[in-house]
């Protein structure tokens, strides 16, 4: 995109993915710290995380404020237009984003109280999963930063991957809770944090779908949905 006449256009832009990429900062910690919180366990380190997601909301609200002074005082139009309203679509979504890392911190303590969770072997796949989400969420908001629809492609082509990681790690759980009746409780909590984590990949391929609009203008091909989900179990 090339420079705008009026400079400060390209400063509110160059301010709107400024608070993107620190919203998305703070939503991979905020998985990471989740995580650390659920494995160790640490509820403690849970209830920071939960405190800390006001910090992603309150950039949410400026986000918004300022794509709308945008629209309302610079009146863009075309790729200009697109990616404004990519911004404020895009923040939402990594709100939404830090309340699924905000929900796996709650049930630390619940799972703690349930006598637990460093027993229950499968634990010990989530942290790789959580990783792969967030390196989905890191790469989608790159893309958006270099407005690089090829960039937005890979990231949507990598979600089979974690949608593969968590039918095994679903099918996994599942099969210890049978074998392991006394851990069904925490092994429940844990079926829905690997649920949040999907779902956070999920929200990575539709933060992509945004960039590659903003960046083409046409909406990229619908990707495949084949295969059995659990969503209804959730």
């Amino acid at each position: 995109m090339v420079d705008h006449t009026v400079k400060a256009f390209d400063a509110d832009i160059g301010q709107l993915r400024g608070m993107i990429s620190q919203m998305g900062g703070l939503a991979e910690d905020a998985i990471a710290q989740a995580m650390q919180a659920l494995a160790r366990p640490d509820p403690a380190l849970a209830a920071r995380v939960r405190a800390d997601d006001k910090a992603i909301d309150a950039i949410e609200a400026e986000v918004e404020r300022l794509a709308v002074r945008i629209i309302a005082l610079r009146a863009p139009m075309a790729v200009d237009l697109r990616e404004v309203v990519a911004a404020l679509k895009i923040a939402a979504v990594v709100e939404r984003i830090g309340d699924y890392a905000k929900n796996i911190a709650k049930r630390v303590p619940m799972i703690d109280a349930d006598g637990g969770s460093h027993r229950i072997e499968p634990l010990s796949l989530l942290p790789s999963m959580a990783r792969m989400a967030s390196d989905m969420v890191r790469a989608a908001l790159d893309a958006f930063a270099a407005r690089d629809p090829e960039a937005a492609i890979r990231v949507v082509e990598s979600d089979a991957a974690l949608d593969d990681f968590y039918d095994s790690i679903f099918r996994t759980l599942v099969t210890y809770m049978v074998e392991n009746p006394r851990t069904i409780s925490q092994v429940a909590h844990l079926l829905f944090v690997a649920k949040n984590l999907e779902r956070v990949g999920d929200h990575a391929t539709n933060v992509a779908e945004m960039v590659y609009f903003a960046a083409t203008g046409t909406q990229m091909a619908d990707r495949d949905r084949d295969g059995a989900t659990h969503e209804d179990i959730f």
